[in-house]
């Protein structure tokens, strides 16, 4: 078998396989109370299945499927990554638990967290660590085994929880965790990591399968499964086969950078960083500014391309010089964090004193 039909067959697998389950998922969520119902102080108004993420998963898995069944004998591979493969596999069943009682009961954010470090321990504990950290600088910096196991965790925990964080708005995460999956699948092919580069690609298959009953007006929404997939897979991905860490965090800066913002403001008014309601995200506070859902949804998936593309130029083969790649990135970070500064500044600036900005109805908290 050839390597472009090897591809073919996983992008194939994946995306047919979460496309047809879709609907399937969507009704069994309304008959089994996986439902995301309207709470006090939000703005939705109408109820939706949040169940859409175990359609993606099993795409995810059979995606996976063919990766291994069909490997081209071309293809080389490293057996300490098929070691890691299969931890992160287990640690996508082992979630399972966890999504179920969150999407039908909605834990508290400690059970949440502590569920999300036994999950990310899973790959851990079969060899998945980031032994080294690429630099703008030059040469990666390799980490000291005291350091890489706690720092693999944070990894994969902080990923977790950006991308959940920013699942705000219908088709949001899905298309910002595809545009993710699309840079590290080119990253890893540029470099000729094919059978790494399948791993990113599989997601990206199942998120193009989801997204067309996500997108607005959203008939399911991915839940907790497919957020806490999302942010697994793609930092297990980047941690497999070499050091794609600094890529990862650049494509996906702008829901990185604007969970931490979140996070601290919540802290400095004394709540807690991990409960909603507030709409401080990025995406409410551009919502609250004017913008329609579907064009404040399509201006954060530009930005997320933008990076996309600053992170494929950053550790592309051919890059300009350290300092050069260090000003690039200072650059992004600055400008993330000035439009942060300035929507938060001027959707405050809208809203009636002592009072949250406000959203129109067809936005979900």
């Amino acid at each position: 078998m050839s390597v472009p039909f090897w591809l073919f067959a996983i992008a194939l697998a994946g995306w047919g396989t979460t496309f047809a389950l879709t609907g399937i998922a969507q009704r069994l969520g309304e008959l089994l109370g996986a439902v995301d119902r309207p709470r006090p102080g939000e703005v939705q108004l109408r109820s939706i299945p949040r169940s859409g993420g175990y359609a993606v998963l099993a795409g995810l898995w059979a995606a996976v499927v063919v990766i291994v069944a069909l490997r081209p004998a071309g293809v080389r591979t490293n057996p300490s990554d098929d070691l890691k493969l299969l931890g992160a596999l287990l640690g996508t069943i082992a979630m399972l638990p966890l999504a179920i009682l969150d999407d039908r009961h909605r834990l508290s954010p400690w059970p949440q967290f502590v569920g999300q470090i036994g999950i990310a321990a899973i790959p851990v504990a079969f060899g998945l660590r980031m032994e080294s950290l690429a630099t703008p600088l030059g040469p990666a910096i390799p980490l000291p085994e005291w350091l890489d196991i706690p720092l693999t965790l944070f990894w994969i925990v902080g990923m977790i929880n950006a991308i959940n964080l920013i699942d705000v708005m219908d088709g949001l995460a899905g298309g910002i965790g595809a545009v993710g999956a699309l840079v590290l699948f080119l990253r890893s092919f540029w470099f000729d990591q094919t059978s790494i580069a399948v791993l990113p690609l599989a997601l990206l298959a199942c998120l193009l399968g989801f997204l067309p009953r996500n997108f607005h007006p959203a008939r399911v929404f991915m839940g907790t499964a497919g957020a806490m997939l999302l942010g697994y897979w793609l930092a297990v991905t980047s941690v497999i086969g070499g050091a794609k860490v600094g890529t990862a965090f650049v494509v996906l800066g702008l829901p990185i950078l604007d969970t931490a913002w979140v996070i601290g403001r919540r802290l400095l008014r004394g709540r807690s960083p991990f409960r909603g309601g507030d709409r401080e995200h990025l995406p409410h506070r551009l919502h609250a500014l004017g913008l329609g859902q579907v064009r404040t949804v399509l201006l954060l998936y530009a930005f997320v391309a933008v990076f996309g593309g600053l992170a494929l130029g950053l550790h592309s083969p051919a890059a300009g010089p350290p300092l050069e790649k260090l000003f690039l990135l200072a650059g992004m970070v600055a400008a993330v964090t000035a439009m942060l500064v300035l929507v938060t500044w001027l959707s405050v600036r809208q809203s009636p004193p002592g009072e949250a900005p406000g959203l129109p109805e067809d936005v979900r908290s």
